[in-house]
C-alpha cells in the first residue's frame, strides 16, 4: 500500500475534512502511541497505519479493503 491508497481509504470512510483531522489528532497505540500522521513521517507501513486507524474507530471487516471502484478503461 502506498501513502496515497492510505489517504483514499481515510477519505472513503471518514469522508474528506474528517479524514484529516483523525489522521493528526487520534492517537493509535498499535503504531507507538502516535497519530497517523507521526506514524506515517516516522516510515510506519502506510497498510499498518490504516489498520490501526480501523481498529480504533470500530472500521467493520467489510469496509477495511475500501470501496469497489469500476476498472479504467
Amino acid at each position: 500500500m502506498r501513502n496515497s491508497d492510505f489517504w483514499r481509504l481515510m477519505e472513503d470512510e471518514f469522508g474528506s475534512g474528517y479524514a484529516h483531522v483523525l489522521a493528526s489528532s487520534a492517537v493509535l497505540a498499535a503504531v507507538g502511541g502516535r497519530t497517523a500522521d507521526e506514524a506515517l513521517k516516522a516510515g510506519v507501513h502506510p497498510r499498518t497505519v490504516w489498520l490501526a486507524v480501523c481498529e480504533l474507530q470500530d472500521v467493520p471487516a467489510e469496509r477495511r479493503l475500501g470501496k469497489d471502484r469500476p476498472l479504467k478503461d
